[in-house]
């Protein structure tokens, strides 16, 4: 059997190659190459991919992110109200637990096909279906919180638009196919920046207006900011963000169009040379602080004995870090080591960090070890974006980053029944134990790995 080495990264053995039906599904490998040479050629020239010119695609990138933030803004405006909107409901903790499932599965269903959705109908089809599914969302909380309606019934409901809030995926595959492949783990991790926005200001207007107008102003101001969102990302995004070597392969004469829920060539995107072990790398790592990070609430009241502002203060901390290291931080890095260094790094301060997590006491003790953890997500997360979104055609881009955006909804799917169990039976020092125990067997896997030279990808 033939061997193939990953053309995004090399950091990993020669994989064999995967079956026939999906290793070329459009039977254009033998045009990818000589094309991406072509955009490397015209980016080179400062022409951007897409035909936007140099003002439009920095105006274009500059959108995104502020897009990106307002929805990330609003999320946590609901985040902050719903514990308090289910107690006012009348919903014990076993169904709020529940409706949180309901919400996790339906964005794990939804994030591959949203993606494929996005490939094939351009930017601004995917951001304005993404702020339209909010809207929804919000509609139905509004009017969950009115008492003359079935809050509950119209409560659940409002888990079903989740399916297709992936605004974050979407600013995700504008900013891949609008930067350079050497300076894409840059400018995906100045989108830590508008989490970190979200996380501050979402938090902090929830917990501010429902305290002065009542629980379904936050809900009211975030439908109005999902609907200018929705305005703006339909005025002012391009309809397509990729090159145009993408869209000649898309459209090639005589290839099968496939369609968005097409199951098969979503899967066949993971059965390419080097995608896999890159992804499963993204998930076995990041799941174990994805487990600690769903019970921290739980955490935060019973071990560390937080009180709610307490608990917020220590969120906003876990806020500005991820601004900081997943904005500036992880940029400066990038730009000095190769992909796969970063991607060893990662892992190796998860392995500290669990460590250290195992030992700790207090609250103080997790505020020092925040940093690291912190680093870990960001690097981790940034990078195995990157390298997936190399190692697929530019014309896949963004089903691969659907795919990714599928890993925490899996957390937040399984990571309440195991993390609870976990906790019930182990207590807190368990958390780091399996983080330390998963990532140092990664660790020892990536190590044995050849390190190249930092080089400049084509994908």
């Amino acid at each position: 059997m033939t061997q193939h080495l990953c053309p995004a990264q090399q950091d990993f053995c020669p994989l064999p190659a995967p079956p026939d039906s999906c290793s070329d599904p459009y039977g254009v490998s033998q045009q990818r190459l000589p094309r991406m040479r072509e955009v490397r050629a015209s980016r080179g020239q400062g022409q951007s991919p897409s035909g936007i010119g140099t003002l439009g695609l920095s105006w274009a990138m500059l959108l995104t992110y502020v897009l990106a933030a307002l929805e990330l803004t609003c999320l946590f405006m609901q985040f902050s109200i719903m514990p308090y909107l289910s107690r006012r409901l009348g919903m014990d903790s076993v169904a709020f637990g529940y409706q949180q499932t309901i919400f996790g599965v339906l964005q794990l269903l939804g994030g591959p096909v949203f993606g494929r959705f996005a490939d094939q109908r351009g930017a601004r089809a995917a951001f304005t279906l993404s702020f339209l599914a909010s809207s929804a969302l919000y509609l139905l909380l509004a009017a969950a919180c009115n008492p003359a309606l079935p809050g509950v019934a119209l409560l659940f409901a409002s888990r079903l638009p989740g399916a297709l809030m992936h605004t974050l995926p979407a600013a995700q595959m504008v900013i891949t196919d609008l930067s350079a492949p050497e300076e894409r783990p840059a400018a995906l991790g100045r989108l830590g920046l508008c989490f970190g926005v979200g996380i501050i200001f979402g938090s902090l207007l929830g917990g501010t207006l429902s305290s002065t107008c009542g629980i379904q102003c936050p809900v009211i101001v975030a439908l109005v900011v999902s609907l200018l969102g929705a305005v703006l990302s339909f005025t002012c995004i391009p309809t397509s963000t990729k090159g145009a070597s993408a869209r000649a392969q898309a459209a090639l004469p005589g290839k099968p169009r496939a369609g968005v829920f097409d199951l098969k060539a979503i899967t066949c995107l993971l059965l390419q040379p080097g995608v896999l072990p890159v992804f499963l790398v993204k998930v076995i790592c990041g799941f174990p602080s994805g487990l600690f990070m769903v019970m921290f609430s739980l955490i935060s009241m019973d071990f560390f004995e937080l009180e709610a502002a307490q608990a917020g203060y220590l969120m906003s901390f876990f806020g500005v870090l991820q601004m900081v290291i997943q904005g500036l931080v992880i940029g400066w890095l990038s730009s000095r080591f190769s992909e796969g260094a970063l991607l060893r790094a990662s892992v190796l301060v998860f392995s500290v960090v669990g460590l250290a997590m195992a030992l700790m006491a207090n609250v103080f003790h997790f505020c020092l070890l925040m940093p690291g953890l912190v680093f870990s997500l960001c690097a981790l997360n940034v990078v195995t974006d990157s390298m997936l979104t190399k190692a697929v055609s530019a014309s896949d881009t963004g089903t691969m980053l659907g795919l990714c955006a599928s890993v925490q909804p899996l957390t937040r799917t399984l990571g309440p029944t195991l993390g609870g169990l976990l906790y019930h039976s182990f207590g807190v020092p368990v958390f780091g134990h399996v983080q330390f125990a998963v990532n140092f067997l990664v660790l020892l896997v990536l190590w044995r790995q050849p390190m190249p030279p930092k080089m400049d990808k084509a994908w």
